[in-house]
């Protein structure tokens, strides 16, 4: 790297930032005549943090972690002044500013409740802030539900964007497992004290990312021991017994959940804990009849079969879950807060195979083991600076065979899957799913931050963050035929030439860097900031593409030569300006790079395979290309927020993604004219629309929420691998302009609820969705599909309830609650349609398509019913 970009690295890696799990609180103390008070102290309620006024009356606290506080003003001479519920967020400013009457003889503290402002006047983007108690009145349970009921958000796109576009952090450090950008973790309700949900153009100091960033803030232990735990049970249960065969039945154990949170303090001095665990089981709503075993033998050719199962109706959609949260806060020391937390998820899935219907013993197994730990150091150097340094292992580790052990005898005994078309439509009755993949991923993530309240106005932030990766997939040996004696037998084999299925490793490492000023002045709010980012991905590439495995005489020599260092400056800028008291616009905008997925970088990228490719006849798949640049996005965001009364709050934004250099398809000619296929940055698209919310503060007992999004989102293909196969099928691999898969052009959510605190509550999530996009067919057979993506699924509405009752025993707090999700019992959510109808019920060709008419996996999940209990002591 150049001088310059060293001199940015030390300059960035001596200021840093401030986590992602802390906010700040701001204000002013004047007396009744408006005139400010000097020197009045501000304190935060069971702690020792707070504040004194300047000589203006303005005071800050930063470093707060969001929550909810109370706050306590005195100034001497003056009546004191308690605010409850003040609630924090994570990277936000809340403001109390409060009027101290003088003291009169024998005058009372006066107590007050904040209140939050109907729309957050000082945000500068689409910001959607879910706080536990917001998540504990909703029929929700996990963090992917929580998000996909915000604005913006389509199954996991945000505006537009392709999966694996999103930032998911845990207090403020991302859990991404850089194979697929997914999360590695799954989060329960039960730990999550905050969701910050950024679907517009967000601050420079979140980066791997060009759609949206999710930031969870954990739970932690307090001064005072609490035991909190739910527990519920439930079914799928639906009278629609042709699309859910074995679904009309009640069983309370085939969903359970067991879940148990202790916290409160430690006979070390100042030390608090958290400890949670969960148990969940879902054997789900698919089912297969255990006809057949594995090891069944049959005759296909004299059509004799020999079924040796019970009979017996089997799940095979099956998920059995443990995870659990510990963390550990120790703040003995002046001034500083040492603490150390560990998610972990252990998951073990199965996957329905209509083809194994009648042999469901023969599907594999999928196990996950997720985990990431680490510790936190804050030390604060004054009232009005901090540094934090974060060390964080993400490891991950998923399998999917049917047996670990490669030499299994299981394998060979049981043989490859086989079935026979006159027999049930072809189902496999013998033998077991040959597949066999594994996926690894150790990083060690370092993150050093630091911020400084300059004065009143300026908030400044950096912050640099390293990450270094092991990542290793791929399949760990197979089993192929050989022939020995006259005799075909199945073998299995550790991959050993190129081509072969085996596991690789790669060591890719990323280093961000970022500077942001955040300028409050009065009600003006300012975000400005640059973020620096660097990739490399540790592989070797060939030096001429037209000659990738020397395989051309008299041609240039290729050879393999290290994938290059990729770096991005990207600026983001923001600001909201106050119209009135209750009302301000708001604009953003920015650039955002994100590395593709590295599994596509990675995959198939050994070129040596290539060596015949001038025979011809011979397919390779895609090749993968390590040496891609980063994909790059455009945001721009306008927005108006407008407290239409004290009770009703809208905001109305508008977007438009400018998206470049995505992952795509591109066709390579050799020196002798031979083409093969591989991956580069030559994708494109655009996504623009707008979001109309509504929120309707508590009145009586009743609250409520509506949001509403148009969104246009096109391209040239929605995945890296759609030209190749459209070139493969014989069609036009030119680029053209077309909807995304996804590109749902209507989407509305609303939430009610009708609640009584502490006896009653009823809340309902209504979701409604225009068709996405599929292909329509006008017959079947070659160059029978119409243009792609020219037609429209049918819209949905969804309905999810939840009920609740309170109750409370001594110190004990119960909630009696029943849940009902898909309450209507939706069949189709954009998901399978047969291209000839548009329809997931019927086609024109039920013949030809009788097994997939038969497949009940092809619609929505039925109704689902729990009921359950929380408890607190």
């Amino acid at each position: 790297m150049t001088k310059p970009v060293f001199t940015l690295l030390f300059l960035l890696l001596s200021m840093e930032v401030i986590a992602q799990t802390s906010g700040k609180i701001a204000g002013r103390v004047v007396d009744e005549s408006g005139k400010p008070l000097i020197g009045a102290n501000v304190l935060i309620e069971g702690t020792n943090r707070g504040a004194a006024t300047d000589e203006e009356g303005y005071y800050s606290i930063i470093n707060v972690r969001a929550g909810t506080y109370t706050l306590q003003f005195g100034f001497v001479g003056y009546q004191r002044k308690t605010v409850k519920n003040v609630k924090v967020y994570a990277d936000r400013t809340t403001k109390v500013d409060v009027q101290l009457k003088p003291k009169a003889v024998q005058s009372e503290e006066v107590i007050v409740e904040a209140q939050k402002p109907l729309v957050e006047v000082n945000l500068t983007s689409s910001v959607a802030t879910i706080t536990d108690e917001d998540i504990d009145k909703l029929p929700v349970q996990n963090l992917t539900e929580i998000v996909n009921l915000q604005a913006g958000v389509v199954d996991g796109h945000f505006r537009g964007g392709r999966l694996g576009e999103v930032q998911y952090q845990v207090d403020g450090v991302t859990v991404n497992n850089p194979y697929d950008n997914s999360s590695t973790l799954k989060l329960d309700r039960s730990v999550l004290q905050e969701v910050q949900v950024i679907s517009g153009t967000f601050d420079a100091k979140y980066g791997q990312a060009m759609s949206g960033v999710v930031n969870a803030v954990l739970k932690s232990g307090s001064d005072k021991f609490e035991i909190r735990g739910e527990l519920y049970g439930g079914d799928f249960y639906t009278s629609d017994s042709k699309r859910y065969p074995h679904n009309n039945s009640f069983n309370p154990v085939t969903i359970q959940n067991y879940q148990l949170t202790l916290s409160g303090p430690l006979p070390i001095n100042s030390t608090t804990f958290l400890v949670n665990g969960r148990r969940y089981l879902n054997y789900g709503y698919l089912f297969g009849v255990r006809r057949f075993l594995p090891t069944d033998k049959s005759d296909f050719e004299k059509k004799i079969y020999n079924p040796t199962g019970d009979n017996k109706l089997v799940p095979m959609q099956i998920n059995k879950e443990w995870s659990g949260q510990a963390k550990i806060t120790n703040r003995s020391i002046h001034n500083v807060q040492l603490s150390y937390q560990a998610i972990f998820n252990r998951l073990e899935t199965s996957r329905y195979d209509h083809a194994f219907r009648l042999n469901p013993e023969g599907i594999t197994t999928q196990k996950t083991l997720s985990l990431t730990h680490g510790f936190d150091f804050i030390h604060t150097i004054s009232d009005k600076m901090f540094y934090k340094i974060s060390a964080r292992q993400n490891y991950f580790d998923y399998s999917d065979y049917k047996y670990k052990d490669l030499f299994d005898k299981r394998y060979t005994l049981a043989g490859q899957p086989k079935g026979d078309p006159n027999y049930e439509d072809g189902a496999i009755i013998q033998g077991v799913s040959l597949g066999r993949f594994i996926q690894k991923t150790n990083s060690g993530i370092v993150k050093a931050q630091f911020t400084w309240q300059v004065d009143r106005i300026n908030f400044v932030e950096s912050g640099t963050e390293f990450e270094y990766s092991q990542i290793s997939f791929g399949s760990p040996g197979f089993l192929d035929f050989v022939t020995e004696n006259g005799i075909q037998k199945l073998k299995p084999r550790l991959g050993s030439k190129p081509g072969d299925p085996k596991v690789e490793t790669y060591f890719p490492h990323r280093l961000a860097a970022y500077l942001q000023d955040r300028i409050e002045w009065g009600d003006i709010v300012v975000r400005a900031g640059v973020r620096f980012q660097l990739f490399d991905a540790n592989a070797k590439v060939p030096s001429d593409y037209q000659n990738p495995a020397n395989a051309i005489s008299n041609a240039p020599k290729s050879k393999l030569v290290r994938t290059t260092v990729k770096t991005s400056i990207a600026p983001r800028l923001g600001f909201s300006f106050p119209l009135t008291d209750h009302s301000s616009i708001y604009f953003s905008y920015g650039h955002f790079y994100q590395m593709p997925n590295l599994n596509s970088l990675y995959n198939n990228s050994n070129y040596l395979i290539l060596k015949d490719l001038q025979a011809g006849g011979i397919s390779y798949g895609v090749m993968g290309n390590p040496d891609s640049k980063p994909q790059k996005t455009i945001q721009y965001e306008v927005g108006l927020k407008q407290a239409v009364s004290t009770f009703f709050g809208v905001e109305i934004t508008f977007f438009y993604k400018d998206i470049r250099d995505l992952l795509g398809t591109e066709f390579v000619s050799t020196y002798t004219a031979a083409e093969y296929a591989r991956l580069t940055n030559v994708d494109f698209g655009s996504a623009y629309g707008l979001t109309i919310a509504l929120d309707q503060r508590r009145i009586g007992s009743f609250s409520s929420s509506i949001d509403y999004t148009l969104q246009f989102a096109n391209g040239n293909s929605s995945d890296p691998n759609e030209t190749a196969n459209r070139a493969a099928a014989g069609k036009d691999p030119r680029p053209r302009d077309i909807p995304f898969n996804w590109d749902q052009r209507h989407t509305l959510n609303a939430t009610l609820i009708y609640s009584e605190p502490g006896n009653y509550s009823l809340s309902t999530i209504i979701k409604f969705g225009s068709g996405q996009p599929y292909t329509p067919a006008i017959g079947t057979g070659f160059n029978a599909d119409l243009e792609t993506n020219s037609g429209r699924k049918k819209s949905f509405i969804l309905m999810d309830l939840r009920a609740e009752k309170s109750f409370k025993i001594n110190n004990i707090k119960l909630n009696l609650f029943l849940r009902v999700f898909n309450l209507l019992n939706t069949s189709f959510v954009n998901g399978f349609v047969f291209s000839t109808t548009g329809s997931p019920d019927y086609s024109q060709f039920p013949v030809l398509d009788r097994v997939q008419l038969a497949n009940p996996a092809r619609f929505y999940p039925p109704r689902r019913i729990e009921f359950g209990v929380t408890f607190n002591l």
